[in-house]
């Protein structure tokens, strides 16, 4: 009996080890994910029992130097970010200069929601589990497109602007800004700047010794990779994002190599290296991981998800059986994606210099199958089909949009824009100007500079904005609401395409003519 049992397990692990991906399969489906979505470059890592097996780079920095990704190049990699700011918390628990259920006013007293009882109960633990109550990428607008004048003040001064659309702690909706709150927590409780913290008190002591807390920071700028937008179809370089008040949430540049310390240490319950330094307690590593707002989960093939949520800075989910910690994060030109499965001792790092989200989920989820022992999909096949037929159906209502005010353009519609010419003002987003040049009529953020273009009639008192930055795929409906006379009082915006960023946030913006 116990020789039969050994054979049957023999059996099953030689199974599993054989269905595991290689290294050659990895580099195939790098390759065929690179010209199926039309990325210049992608780095993949995978880590496995506390050691890296496979880092790797595909493809090119940028398509105007043709320099080759290797496992060092540097990308932006986003929202990941944020598990560094949840980390850095957890590292000041242990040493008892802040509680996860402290309220956030004990350190910032100027902390201030839109409900009086909200700022009172919001504690340090709501700021990483987007709970607030505040609307998907609420006052982004702050913060996104780069070249805004706003401070970490500012946002903490504003977000008594910011109307919630779901009762405190009872819906998940996900934001950037109380990241950035966080980090300012970091700063009174630690007395460093978040990118200090981040880069003295982790990345030095992984040997992260690549990467940067901020893309100012970093030393060496020689292996980067430049972000790369679609326009029209056809690829084209972007300026970088730089803003660093974005940096608590999304501001961290590293490499495959980097980040693959990281991931091991996280596997390793917040211990690192051959001396196993405590970068943070294993009791507070299991509250990062554990389930603090509830996102509904589909249970469907091939993982059977069964409960689905946000932790302290990860999502998380089950996946056939096992418990699976991630997170995604996205800046123009660049996505990416931190994939740990801790019962297999499993990482899965993918960065990449577009902003194809579809790209980075076929890749992690085909490694991540051989892992698990299933059958895979064809995801690169189907991703790539499911992302033109969303693209079809944007461009269905986008196209419908321009076709109409061409139309209006060739009738030679007659519109008196003195009516809308003025300033307006939003609480939290500040002043915007319309006005009028040589019978065009444009729009222009005065605390936002990038968020420039021409207003175009469309029907009846709504207009459109196609912004003078394409690359932003964000154009927008501009409505007009007028007193008796006709003149425009107030202006209130949302996106034309389904597929606009939500960090484009227009539609939380109230604006009311001020002159």
């Amino acid at each position: 009996m116990k020789n039969n049992l050994f054979v049957v397990i023999a059996l099953i692990s030689t199974t599993l080890s054989f269905a595991q991906i290689s290294s050659t399969q990895v580099d195939e489906l790098a390759d065929r994910t690179l010209k199926t979505f039309n990325v210049p470059g992608i780095a993949v890592a995978i880590v496995k029992d506390g050691k890296i097996i496979h880092a790797k780079g595909y493809g090119v920095k940028s398509i105007l130097t043709n320099e080759k990704v290797d496992a060092n190049t540097l990308f932006g990699i986003a929202s990941n970010s944020k598990a560094f700011t949840s980390a850095a918390l957890a590292m000041l628990v242990d040493e008892g200069k802040v509680k996860w259920d402290d309220k956030v006013i004990k350190y910032l007293p100027n902390f201030k929601m839109y409900n009086e009882y909200v700022t009172s109960e919001f504690t340090i633990r709501d700021l990483l589990t987007h709970r607030s109550g505040l609307g998907l990428g609420a006052g982004d607008l702050m913060i996104w497109p780069d070249g805004s004048d706003f401070t970490a003040q500012d946002i903490i001064q504003n977000l008594q602007y910011l109307k919630p659309v779901s009762a405190f702690r009872t819906q998940y909706d996900y934001d950037n800004l109380l990241y950035i709150v966080a980090g300012e927590v970091i700063r009174e409780t630690s007395g460093l700047s978040w990118c200090d913290f981040v880069e003295e008190r982790m990345m030095k002591p992984l040997e992260m010794k690549h990467s940067a807390a901020s893309f100012l920071r970093l030393k060496d700028t020689t292996n980067i990779i430049a972000p790369h937008v679609p326009i029209d179809g056809k690829l084209k370089v972007i300026k970088r994002y730089q803003n660093q008040l974005f940096d608590a949430a999304a501001g961290i540049y590293s490499s495959v190599n980097d980040l693959s310390k990281w991931t091991i240490m996280q596997m390793n319950n917040g211990k690192y290296g051959a001396d196993n330094r405590q970068l943070f307690s294993k009791k507070e590593h299991d509250e990062m991981w554990q389930l603090q707002t509830i996102i509904p989960a589909a249970t469907r093939p091939p993982y059977n998800t069964h409960f689905s949520g946000y932790g302290l800075g990860w999502f998380l989910s089950d996946v056939k059986g096992f418990k699976q910690v991630t997170h995604t994060g996205g800046l123009e030109g660049i996505v990416t994606q931190v994939t740990l499965i801790p019962e297999l001792n499993l990482g899965i790092i993918v960065l990449t210099n577009q902003q194809s989200g579809a790209a980075f989920r076929a890749i992690t989820n085909t490694i991540k199958d051989s892992y698990l022992g299933i059958q895979s999909e064809d995801y690169v096949t189907n991703y790539s089909a499911s992302l033109k037929e969303n693209e079809a159906s944007a461009d269905k209502v986008t196209d419908e949009v321009w076709a109409t005010v061409a139309k209006n353009k060739k009738d030679k519609i007659k519109i008196d824009f003195k009516s809308f010419t003025g300033t307006y003002k939003d609480n939290w987003f500040g002043e915007v100007v319309l006005s009028e040049k040589k019978g065009r009529l444009f729009f222009a953020s005065k605390r936002s500079p990038q968020l420039t273009g021409e207003v175009f009639f469309y029907k009846d008192t709504n207009y459109v904005v196609k912004w003078d930055n394409a690359y932003f795929h964000a154009d927008a409906h501009l409505f007009f609401e007028c007193d008796a006379t006709g003149k425009a009082v107030r202006l209130t915006m949302k996106p034309i395409s389904e597929l606009t960023d939500f960090s484009y946030d227009f539609q939380d913006l109230d604006f009311k003519r001020i002159n």
